[in-house]
């Protein structure tokens, strides 16, 4: 009779894991690394998934590790969403372990490969800031949608719709980035940054693009680089340069004393959002307000 008890249990412990999460009356638990992805996952699950990013604002995906809470939260998800293409460099071996028995999905998965960009840095590696061109972040999405609907088809139709109104918005996004650079002349679409994060948006929004730092921000830049990043920036005359949110400001700084060494004053002409979202409850807290914020502070302060 005990055993059977405890047959009983275990069967009655695994039906109910098995059950779609709808099902079982509660949201279904999503971790998601940066804060783009957070928002996406919120965007399409809607009201059927209670999702929980890793990073907030400032946060460096590049050298963040998890901590002991971290991993805790990554364990008591059903789904866990990461960028992939070695963003979350620090993090992959703990990916690698938890997809052995529970979905985790890395939502660049989809992206054909001929559109991502290698990296100049690191041998056989790639740039894994696809979110700046938003053509190749609505494939993310797509994939989001697919593995919340294939993990809950009782809601299926739910994120699909939910899906194709975040997509179309993301439609808009993109033609407006295309069209807002169109007011800087060619020769003044030059992007000067603390690190190579920008290229995606370089090439899809037709701005020549230069980072202090290379695509990871673990590649320290030194004073050769400065003095580098100094004599284009005083040769050609740029208006301004900007510093990020998740870098430090004193890196970009140092690059601004140099160019003055050299006869030419260049401003900092904003602060840009890459690796991380701005605060919550601001525009730039979610995904759409971050792209917007990024391309109306540089092509106002390069005008």
């Amino acid at each position: 009779m005990m055993y059977l008890k405890m047959f009983v249990m275990i069967f009655f412990t695994q039906f109910i894991w098995a059950v779609p999460v709808s099902l079982a009356g509660s949201p279904i638990k999503v971790v998601a690394t940066i804060g783009q992805i957070t928002d996406a996952v919120q965007n399409v699950g809607g009201e059927f998934v209670k999702v929980e990013g890793l990073m907030g604002p400032g946060v460096d995906p590049h050298l963040y590790k998890a901590s002991e809470s971290d991993v805790r939260k990554l364990s008591e998800a059903q789904i866990i969403f990461y960028n992939g293409l070695h963003l979350e460099a620090k993090m992959a071996d703990i990916f690698k372990k938890m997809s052995k028995n529970k979905r985790t999905v890395p939502v660049t998965e989809d992206i054909d490969p001929q559109l991502i960009l290698s990296s100049d840095t690191f041998k056989d590696q790639h740039d894994p800031h696809v979110w700046f061109d938003v053509s190749l972040w609505i494939k993310t999405v797509e994939r989001i949608r697919r593995e919340l609907k294939d993990f809950d088809p009782v809601h299926g139709d739910y994120y699909d719709q939910r899906a194709k109104k975040y997509i179309e918005e993301l439609k808009t996004l993109h033609a407006y980035l295309a069209q807002k650079s169109q007011e800087l002349p060619k020769e003044q679409r030059l992007l000067v940054t603390a690190h190579d994060a920008f290229r995606y948006f370089g090439r899809a929004y037709s701005f020549e693009v230069l980072g202090l730092q290379g695509i990871s921000t673990e590649a320290e830049a030194g004073a050769g680089d400065v003095k580098k990043l100094a004599n284009i920036i005083a040769q050609r005359k740029i208006k301004a340069i900007f510093v990020e949110s998740s870098v430090p400001e004193r890196n970009i700084r140092a690059v601004q004393e140099a160019v003055r060494a050299q006869g030419w004053d260049v401003k900092i002409g904003g602060e840009l959002f890459s690796d991380a979202l701005g605060h919550q409850g601001k525009p730039e807290g979610t995904y759409q307000g971050m792209v917007r914020h990024n391309i109306n502070t540089i092509v106002e302060a390069l005008k």
